[in-house]
């Protein structure tokens, strides 16, 4: 009994660990994934031809909905394996994340109509622009009320509707849109061609350079949201192990700004994620071992061990499906989008 109790207590401690890397992961690839083609939805209404915002959306089309899959992996994992984490942080996001859906399903519908209307074009051109641009200051302000934390009686917020809304939180916002948007530019400099191209490029280096003030704001900003945070980046020997966490942003920085001025096609769109992972590992760095600030760990809120190796069966085998069809659709839609084919089509070439 003694060798059973003593395995199941090494469970209750290494299980959530890997359920918090798994949905690090999930998370991680949503943002990327659907990053970028809400970055491209961003840019749209900007584009300078009729030409150029089918192109954009077509670069897309064939992909997005499959995106979408890591959101709900994310969330849905959450929900099975840290039921007391999800209690506390749908009250207190119900408002964000319904706005958030609302824009993704008028972004949605704009794909499926937008190819199909004639009169009403206009109409879905602005349903994808604000649709991804919305959707986008939305994740941005639940993530900036994530990183601030949550008023909660053990499982219950106890805060308001609307403590969601800072300062803090607006700034995350604004500063998504910053990211996506070089996401988003980034790719439709690796998709496209000619004229659109080079607008892309210009598009590119203006968002790389909001994105790098909105990272030095955010970054600035973290650490002195609560004491925690602050001592675990500034004090020895903490700080010569991260240090090289901002260092190494800045040098894909700098090597991202290089690459689109010397005409690079794929690996500006790369470097733009490593930012992205770079800035990502940072929030962790700051918020490890709390999924819900400040004050309930991981272990605090995760089900029981039965209940996570159930669900972890399941994980086990959707996670790398999803990676297999993901890589797969991603290499079938490979190359850049045709300007134009034979019946006023597009394709890839």
């Amino acid at each position: 009994m003694f060798g059973f109790g003593t395995e199941y207590e090494g469970l209750a401690f290494w299980l959530p660990l890997i359920w918090a890397a798994l949905l690090a992961v999930a998370v991680a690839m949503y943002v990327i994934v659907d990053g970028f083609d809400l970055g491209v939805g961003i840019l749209f209404r900007a584009a300078g031809s009729e030409n150029w915002r089918d192109r954009m959306m077509f670069s897309v089309a064939p992909i997005w909905d499959g995106n979408e899959t890591w959101l709900i992996l994310g969330g849905g994992g959450l929900f099975a394996v840290f039921h007391v984490a999800y209690a506390v942080l749908m009250p207190a996001l119900y408002v964000p994340i319904i706005l958030m859906l609302i824009a993704l399903i008028f972004r949605g519908v704009a794909f499926e109509f937008r190819f199909k209307a004639e009169r009403s074009k206009f109409l879905w051109d602005y349903a994808f622009f604000f649709g991804s641009l919305l959707a986008t200051f939305f994740q941005g302000i639940v993530l900036g009320a994530f990183v601030q934390g949550f008023s909660n009686d053990g499982r219950q917020f106890t805060g308001g509707t609307f403590d969601f809304l800072t300062p803090f939180s607006v700034v995350t916002g604004l500063s998504l849109i910053c990211g996506y948007g070089l996401l988003g530019a980034t790719w439709c400099v690796m998709k496209t061609t000619g004229e659109l191209e080079i607008w892309a490029r210009r598009m590119a280096v203006r968002f790389l350079l909001a994105t790098i003030v909105a990272m030095a704001v955010v970054s600035l900003w973290v650490p002195f949201l609560g004491r925690q945070i602050e001592t675990r980046w500034f004090t020895w020997p903490n700080v010569a192990f991260l240090a090289p966490i901002p260092l190494i942003t800045a040098y894909m920085a700098y090597r991202l700004f290089r690459d689109l001025e010397e005409g690079r096609h794929v690996r500006p769109f790369f470097l733009a994620i490593a930012m992205f992972l770079l800035g990502y590992l940072g929030l962790g760095v700051s918020l490890f071992p709390y999924n819900v600030p400040p004050n309930l760990t991981i272990w605090d809120t995760a089900n029981t061990v039965n209940s996570q190796l159930f669900a972890l069966v399941g994980f086990a085998i959707v996670l790398p499906i999803t990676f297999a069809y993901t890589a797969y659709a991603y290499y079938v839609f490979r190359g850049k989008v045709a300007e134009e084919i034979s019946g006023g089509g597009y394709g890839y070439h």
